[in-house]
């Protein structure tokens, strides 16, 4: 399943049957940049998408534009790829750079982009007011007996406070990209593809009982998935290859087998996120670049 050397080889060799029936879904797709935000005003565009556990927003911001969070239930996390940004938060101030990932706590905060320019935030569906301005709002009414309910990871050491992390790190053998979690997400910035994939070492696997959503940042890539043939029909579907650009964002239910290819020219970035983080991820040596701020569960 996968060559030279992927760094999940041994992860996924070890990886469970997918389940036998009753557990298909549709795939969840936001194309940013062939549709109007959800919102637009005061400065700010945003286009909000859900998946089981979260809701991803993706915002367009002109200088000085603002985005409070009053009561926020728990921790939520702020992708900054190129812009900077003053976050505000429980009486504390802090300036992030540009290429950043931070982690904002719970309680009233506020993000404001002095330059302005695009930024991602996710947040757990915790936050109902979000989930109802999805597209997809409804996507989950059925509910998805297959994935778990949601459930924070043990609170960071120190406690909950603005936490904030270049991503300026280089690759290293062995280590698979570059990962980051919080208490509710973990967030992979995959090492930056130059040019086309090689579509003879792609990566299709599966996952039993999580969503993966990939987060197209620069580019264009095809989303290629394959539906298992379980013991009812009802869960069949065609094999998928769903070409996007840039913003864009796929929420992959499992067990579907997938993997992605990046077809553009010359820059393809992509994010692939995770609610709530990744256990199997985390017990790799090294892999979580932040892990000494934030504890795994203690049945791990």
């Amino acid at each position: 399943m996968y060559k030279d050397k992927d760094p999940r080889a041994a992860i996924f060799a070890a990886a469970s049957t997918p389940p036998r029936t009753g557990l298909i879904a549709e795939e969840q797709l936001a194309e940013f940049d062939k549709t109007p935000p959800q919102e637009d005003a005061e400065g700010r565009k945003i286009w909000y998408q859900r998946g089981c556990n979260f809701v991803l927003a993706y915002a367009e911001a002109q200088p000085g534009a603002a985005f409070a969070r009053t009561a926020q239930p728990d921790e939520y996390v702020l992708l900054l790829p190129d812009s900077p940004a003053v976050i505000e938060a429980n009486g504390e101030t802090v300036t992030v750079a540009a290429n950043s990932i931070a982690f904002v706590p719970p309680g009233n905060s506020r993000v404001t982009l002095p330059q302005g320019g695009r930024f991602v935030r996710l947040f757990t569906s915790a936050s109902s007011d979000l989930v109802a301005l999805c597209p997809n709002a409804g996507a989950y009414a059925a509910g998805r007996s297959h994935i778990p309910h949601f459930a924070a990871w043990p609170e960071p050491v120190g406690g909950f406070k603005i936490r904030t992390y270049s991503l300026d790190v280089a690759p290293q053998e062995g280590r698979f990209g570059r990962i980051f979690r919080c208490t509710t997400f973990m967030v992979n910035f995959l090492d930056v593809q130059k040019g086309p994939r090689d579509p003879k070492k792609l990566s299709p696997h599966h996952h039993d009982d999580f969503e993966q959503c990939s987060l197209a940042l620069g580019g264009s890539f095809t989303h290629h998935l394959r539906w298992p043939w379980t013991v009812d029909r009802g869960d069949w579907r065609e094999d998928r290859h769903i070409a996007v650009g840039s913003p864009s964002s796929l929420v992959i239910p499992p067990p579907v087998i997938h993997t992605t290819e990046a077809s553009g020219p010359e820059t393809n970035a992509l994010v692939d996120i995770f609610c709530p983080p990744r256990l199997d991820f985390s017990l790799q040596d090294g892999w979580v670049l932040n892990e000494a701020d934030y504890p795994m569960p203690e049945s791990s």
